[in-house]
């Protein structure tokens, strides 16, 4: 399938949504804000039942020539994400979240950063975090404030930034493809494929984005007690250890280790979810990320004492015992 022509120098941001009329109006209005043009925003609301699709319409016909809403059946962020970016025309991409704000001059100040140094593919700034939406000062939340020159191997320790904080080139998100249609950690995944790719980043010392908590519906949530989301996770997890492993990141690294040992610990709590095998699977990919470097007998024995106990009770066990320390 072929996309729109590439219209040089817009910035198309996407913005998927479900369920938050108020937010959505607030993270439109953020990008609207924008002393950068051209730009495009696409809204794609997500099967949303209350009076969101309705905001998305009105601020179409508001801003005709800057705002698109496009409505497709609930399929989670990352298939909302992907209906944004087969729709996109801009040479450089923006996601954001409908929780979320981009801070004035954030375009201008990344796609000077990116004109600059041309063999960079992604810029990032400081992020702040507002729990409830209150302000709590603008320092770099996360790893944001820091000068990242890839995003691996850091990005097996954590997804440092939120998904506001970055600004891609098109030809970059190109080049990573689709996104999944995980309904958790899509993000993360789709991240560590981008840094597989090995692309340099800029980095604009200046707050660009504001990641906001609040009250209402949040997929993250809950996510260690809810059976769906453990699969999710399991089978991100898997696909993040593989884009790793072929960009060369090896058993000896810190950040791989570290890597292992997550693997082995969501591997218990799908255990403990009644998720055998996914917990089988994910044991065994812990064996193979720390094969080599001076880990995972742990693993190992865990994984033979599964086969005898079943790995359910062995995860429930685990589980209890992590709660009595």
């Amino acid at each position: 399938m072929t996309g729109p022509e590439v219209e040089p120098g817009l910035v198309s941001t996407i913005v998927p949504v479900h369920d938050r009329p108020v937010l959505l109006e607030e993270a439109v209005e953020s990008v609207l804000g924008q002393s950068y043009r051209p730009l495009e925003v696409v809204i794609v609301d997500d099967g949303s039942t209350d009076e969101t699709p309705r905001v998305a319409d009105r601020l179409a016909a508001e801003n005709p020539a800057t705002v698109r809403a496009l409505h497709v059946a609930r399929g989670g962020p990352g298939r909302a994400r992907e209906a944004g970016r087969r729709a996109a025309r801009g040479e450089f991409l923006q996601y954001l979240d409908s929780d979320d704000l981009l801070v004035a001059g954030k375009f201008e100040s990344q796609i000077a950063a990116l004109r600059t140094d041309t063999a960079a593919g992604v810029a990032y700034g400081w992020t702040a975090y507002r729990p409830d939406g209150r302000s709590v000062g603008d320092r770099p939340w996360k790893r944001t404030g820091e000068r990242i020159e890839r995003m691996f191997p850091s990005f097996l320790q954590s997804r440092w930034w939120g998904t506001s904080t970055p600004l891609y080139r098109r030809s970059v998100t190109d080049a990573a493809g689709p996104w999944s249609d995980l309904w958790n950690e899509e993000d993360w995944e789709y991240d560590c494929r981008v840094a597989a790719l090995g692309v340099r980043l800029a980095f604009v010392p200046r707050l660009v984005s504001i990641q906001r908590g609040h009250d209402g519906t949040r997929l993250s949530r809950a996510v260690s007690s809810d059976p769906e989301k453990l699969r999710n996770r399991a089978l991100a997890h898997a696909r993040i250890l593989g884009h790793a492993r072929r960009a060369g990141i090896g058993p000896r690294a810190a950040e791989m280790r570290h890597f292992a040992r997550e693997l082995f610990l969501l591997a218990r709590q799908c255990g403990a979810a009644g998720l055998a095998r996914e917990s089988r699977e994910l044991a065994r990919l812990s064996r193979l990320a720390s094969r080599g470097g001076g880990r995972g007998l742990d693993v190992w024995l865990y994984s033979g004492l599964a086969g005898v106990v079943g790995w359910r009770r062995l995860g429930r066990l685990a589980g209890g015992l992590d709660r009595l320390r």
